[in-house]
């Protein structure tokens, strides 16, 4: 292969930026341990907290969360099948983000405010 007349330059693979997750982690599901206070550990799944066009700016900043399968996909207030649910997401995850910056940089970020 070193011998090659015109050798390819070797690809750099851009790497995404991953931010860590800035939900409060429990160890188990967000939503069991909001809506029922049940901590107990489960098995989980990684939730995008803002999807479509924002799904890789909720990986990049860390809007993102551990969901039980029931809360995530099967459940009847999953929050991909329920819209009330995942507007409690999406309001938890505003209000955790506005603790260390202002709704402005939010809103340039996601578009929209979902606090009032």
């Amino acid at each position: 292969m070193a011998d090659l007349m015109f050798p390819k330059d070797p690809q750099k693979k851009k790497r995404k930026k991953h931010g860590k997750s800035i939900m409060p982690a429990y160890g188990g599901c967000w939503l069991c341990r909001h809506l029922y206070d049940d901590d107990r550990p489960k098995v989980t799944e990684e939730h995008h907290i803002y999807f479509g066009p924002n799904r890789e700016k909720s990986e990049e900043y860390g809007f993102k969360t551990a969901l039980c399968v029931f809360h995530h996909r099967t459940g009847p207030n999953a929050v991909h099948k329920n819209s009330l649910t995942c507007r409690i997401l999406q309001q938890a995850c505003q209000a955790e983000f506005e603790k260390t910056h202002t709704r402005e940089e939010f809103v340039q970020i996601i578009g929209k405010s979902y606090l009032s």
